[in-house]
């Protein structure tokens, strides 16, 4: 059983080199029926393979799987055919190390179909992978390609908008999830995840690799390889530290129910039902007073050692500035009126 296969249609510089791939039914373990048709009209030779593939070959792959009864990868092939885009279909038989950007490609968009879970894929070495673009209204624009392209636009009357220059186009350009509300679709990044009942507000971000479970208002910051559990409230401003911004190989969650006031930050994991209070940034080596149910001081500890426990009221003191932590008496309920999706 192979790993993934994807349909793609693309985007080339004048080099022929892979820009970006859009795969519209990417698919994670294909059964060995749909492989046995790869290799037969498209002369997949095992591996992973990124195969660009012409009109004809096309036919004949769609006709295939016709046969074999898979109509919607045969619309799809069909389809592909009479792109006017470069065609590849791309076909991983394990999860090693991406060896092409449609690989890569195709790794990011398992995870925003929802397919695949951050941490899930081995993502080592995609940035190399990852082109730098200038990301338009007209499609990715090689770097170098761009000022002529920039130039032509305007000989022809029209202007071309230059929305992002990044290795990484926004999420909704390729997917859009099921039951979600993006207020500002730039600050959800390919490859991000994001659970059915989110709504990610303008100031909230979510990187790749990362994302929620479902159901979270996210007003803050979801870094790279950080994922939100249910029902948790990321406020305005606030911040995760992810493995790409300090966190180094400790995996950064938070669990269910969970609120980050505005401004907060954590660089440790947080169990289920915990608070951060608004502005109070905890990293691992935090100096964390603990207290009793009767503010008494029972022991001061570093925040690691508070590592993914439940029900936890981080706060600081407002006349001391101690950090000081208490057993969180109430859940954090959102409005269910503000997560109507539908």
């Amino acid at each position: 059983m192979s790993f993934a296969f994807g349909i793609g249609i693309g985007t080339q510089n004048n080099q022929g080199e892979w820009l970006e791939v859009y795969y519209q039914q990417p698919i994670m373990t294909p059964d060995r029926d749909l492989i046995d048709v790869v290799e037969s009209a498209l002369d997949y030779k095992g591996g992973n393979q990124a195969i660009s593939v012409k009109a004809e070959q096309l036919a004949q792959f769609a006709n295939a799987l016709r046969q074999l009864g898979r109509t919607d990868q045969a619309k799809l092939a069909e389809k592909a055919a009479e792109s006017k885009r470069p065609v590849v279909v791309t076909v991983l038989a394990t999860d090693d190390t991406a060896s092409s950007t449609p690989e890569v490609y195709l790794k990011l968009h398992l995870i925003s179909h929802r397919l695949a879970k951050p941490h899930s894929l081995k993502l080592d070495g995609i940035f190399g992978l990852l082109p730098n673009l200038a990301w338009t209204n007209e499609g990715a624009i090689d770097l170098n390609e761009l000022p002529e392209r920039q130039l032509q636009a305007r000989l022809e009357g029209r202007i071309l908008e230059v929305k992002s220059v990044d290795k990484f186009p926004q999420m909704t350009d390729y997917v859009v999830p099921k039951g979600v509300r993006i207020a500002d679709t730039a600050r959800v990044r390919l490859g991000a995840y994001v659970g059915e009942g989110t709504t990610v507000m303008h100031e909230g971000f979510i990187n790749f690799n990362a994302g929620t479970e479902g159901t979270s208002m996210i007003e803050g910051r979801i870094s790279a390889g950080v994922m939100i559990g249910k029902g948790s409230d990321l406020g305005g401003g606030c911040s995760t530290m992810g493995t790409l911004s300090g966190g180094g190989n400790i995996i950064i969650s938070v669990g269910e129910n969970c609120l980050l006031g505005a401004n907060a930050g954590i660089g440790i994991p947080l169990g289920d039902r915990c608070t951060v209070e608004a502005g109070l940034y905890i990293t691992s080596g935090t100096k964390v007073a603990l207290l009793d149910d009767h503010n008494k001081l029972v022991e001061v500890v570093k925040a690691r050692d508070l590592a993914s426990k439940n029900d936890l009221l981080f706060r600081r003191n407002s006349q001391t500035g101690a950090v000081e932590c208490k057993t969180n008496k109430t859940a954090i309920e959102l409005n269910e009126e503000l997560h109507a999706n539908n």
